[in-house]
């Protein structure tokens, strides 16, 4: 019960590491403001979370005994973000933690990458963030009790990744967003951090797009085959993490035992940052 009496705001949460998010810190007591788009992207050649996916994380946060609001909403429209916000803290009154968890991937060499595709790609994974938090920070400095931002980068926001450059510039990104962020809000006892996990266990990764470009025309490439490809990216000998373990990360970075853990990029990546 770390977060006993604190109220999280979580984007990306119908599903993946945005709901096992949302369990995680409702377990350690906080109530919880979710949104998620709910919707496909033109752009990405795998299937966006779902209104049903939304109402299970709804029923598993309810099933730990704590309270959550949640709606659809896309992060790159603010004034969106804002109303669920106004509703949430009216709700809940208050607002102590943003975990700004909405993103996604697409994968094309740079010569081929479209114009639509990097900026649906920046609008998403790197402004979305910016959105977020603007949306956030009114009610983060109006409660004068301090908080925690943990922004959701990648091991692709510490290294580069072919076939990706637009998903790397956004994560990279999210690095010097944090950093301007620490620095600012420092003084209110506002701490924000970025997280960069590995290859994680979900749908973003577990798609025919993403064994494509690593097991390049290979026939019907199974799961078996691409965890052995991804293994070799990492220092541990595990294939990926799971969304819990991004989840207890960012439990210990919202909770007091961080009190004084500001401006740090977080790897969860079983050591592949080492590798680069």
């Amino acid at each position: 019960m770390r977060l006993e009496g604190k109220v999280a705001f979580i984007t990306g949460a119908a599903r993946g590491q945005g709901r096992s998010h949302a369990v995680t810190l409702a377990n350690e007591g906080a109530d919880i403001i979710a949104v998620d788009l709910c919707a496909d992207l033109d752009t990405a050649a795998y299937p966006m979370a779902t209104e049903a996916d939304l109402a299970e994380t709804v029923r598993l946060v309810e099933a730990t005994g704590r309270r959550i609001v949640a709606e659809r909403a896309d992060v790159r429209d603010l004034p969106a973000l804002q109303k669920v916000l106004e509703a949430g803290v009216g709700e809940f009154g208050r607002l102590d933690i943003v975990l700004a968890n909405a993103g996604y991937a697409q994968y094309a060499p740079a010569v081929d990458l479209t114009a639509d595709q990097w900026t649906t790609m920046i609008d998403v994974n790197l402004t979305g963030v910016f959105f977020t938090v603007k949306a956030a920070l009114p009610h983060l400095l109006v409660g004068e009790r301090g908080g925690s931002i943990v922004l959701t980068s990648s091991a692709a926001g510490l290294r580069g990744i072919e076939n990706c450059v637009h998903y790397c510039a956004a994560k990279h990104g999210l690095v010097g967003m944090m950093k301007g962020l620490a620095l600012e809000l420092g003084r209110h006892r506002i701490r924000v951090n970025t997280v960069h996990p590995t290859t994680v266990n979900t749908d973003m990764v577990h798609n025919d797009a993403t064994y494509e470009l690593f097991l390049p025309g290979k026939d019907n490439p199974t799961t078996e085959q691409f965890a052995r490809i991804a293994q070799r990216l990492n220092v541990l000998p595990e294939p990926w993490a799971e969304p819990a373990d991004v989840s207890a990360a960012i439990a210990f970075l919202c909770s007091d035992e961080a009190r004084l853990v500001t401006g740090v990029s977080f790897p969860v990546d079983a050591g592949m940052a080492v590798r680069w």
